[in-house]
């Protein structure tokens, strides 16, 4: 893989999964570099039994065919054009089954001995003319109907992305829209997902554009379970519907996927008001103790992606990991607007470990 990896992506981790192997790759962009020529010179390099499980866009729409799932997520504005990234989960060796939906390729399928794994991306609505929450109705019965297609229910989703346009304008009809959904489908019963809602436009102008990560079990092998966050109290505590952080645990490694996190104290407020280095401060210590409960470090981490409100803050960001020897994070910059007007900085990660 590092053969014919062009020069700036980073390849942040290789994961051994008996014969095949799976590989992170994440690119940060440069001002003045086509994210799209990055892509091609990448995709047009692989080799036959490579194949891309998903791919999560930030920067301008590009006209490029990755030949998988992708979401797509524009910068707000176009002086903000400099962030953003690629990330890329990459599968080598694997029977790899991609999935479409009305023509469009959503999902890529992975069966081991252990279990079934649906990897989604880029996934919204059937009508783009239709109000905001109708759209959001559609994006969850369109996930739905690709996890139908691989004998899959919502129930075994353990991780959700979900990227609102204009999200301040909805974000309350939006958590009625999915509460009621969770509600339906009886997910309260089971792991309410771990995910991530931003506000970020794309270029499909959807109202909705969302990824998602599902995992099906054999024979009790592997199994997913929510965390508790040390440093704050349950989402559903303040009526959002997702867990702090997901945990897959398989027979050989165990891998840890972390919710959009935030300057949010136990109690559900948001604490350091207009204070964007204390916000950050606080959102890396509330990540670092979810890392750390699970016997992982900051080198466990596989992709991650910070979301600033203010794009100017991205270089206070990028000073804090150099404060803290955390400069080699892969994670991707982006400029997004956080679901609360008070909240300017926000972080989701995944982690790996082997056993």
């Amino acid at each position: 893989m590092q053969a014919i990896t062009p020069e700036r992506w980073q390849v942040t981790h290789t994961l051994p999964r008996g014969p095949w192997h799976e590989t992170s790759l994440t690119l940060h962009r440069e001002p003045g570099v086509e994210l799209g020529q990055d892509v091609h010179d990448l995709v047009t390099g692989l080799p036959d039994d490579t194949r891309i499980l998903r791919a999560e866009v930030f920067g301008p729409p590009a006209v490029v065919d990755l030949h998988c799932p992708v979401t797509w997520v524009c910068p707000l504005v176009p002086e903000s054009s400099h962030l953003g990234g690629i990330y890329l989960q990459v599968a080598t060796g694997a029977p790899v089954t991609p999935i479409h939906l009305d023509g469009h390729h959503v999902g890529s399928v992975i069966e081991t001995a252990h279990a079934r794994e649906f990897i989604g991306a880029g996934i919204g609505p059937t009508d783009a003319d239709q109000s905001p929450v109708d759209q959001a109705r559609q994006t969850y019965e369109r996930m739905e109907q690709a996890l139908r297609i691989v004998d899959m229910e919502f129930s075994d989703v353990v991780r959700t992305w979900l990227f609102l346009d204009d999200i301040l304008a909805w974000y309350d009809d939006f958590n009625v829209v999915r509460t009621e959904f969770f509600n339906d489908r009886k997910i309260f019963d089971g792991l309410v997902p771990a995910s991530t809602g931003i506000g970020g436009p794309n270029p499909y102008g959807w109202a909705m554009m969302t990824g998602l990560y599902a995992v099906k079990t054999r024979n009790g092998e592997a199994s997913a379970q929510p965390l508790p966050s040390p440093l704050q109290c349950p989402a559903l505590e303040y009526g959002s519907s997702f867990s702090r952080a997901v945990e897959v645990d398989m027979v050989d490694h165990r891998r840890l996927m972390i919710s959009g996190t935030a300057s949010i104290e136990p109690g559900g407020k948001t604490v350091h008001l207009g204070d964007v280095e204390g916000q950050i401060s606080l959102t890396m210590d509330v990540v670092e103790a979810i890392i750390e409960s699970r016997d992982m470090t900051w080198e466990d981490v596989t992709r991650a992606t910070a979301y600033v409100l203010d794009p100017k803050d991205a270089a206070l960001f990028d000073r804090y990991l150099g404060e803290h020897d955390l400069s080699s994070l892969p994670v991707v910059t982006a400029h997004s607007t956080i679901c609360r007007e008070d909240l300017l900085f926000e972080l989701e990660l995944d982690a790996v470990k082997l056993k």
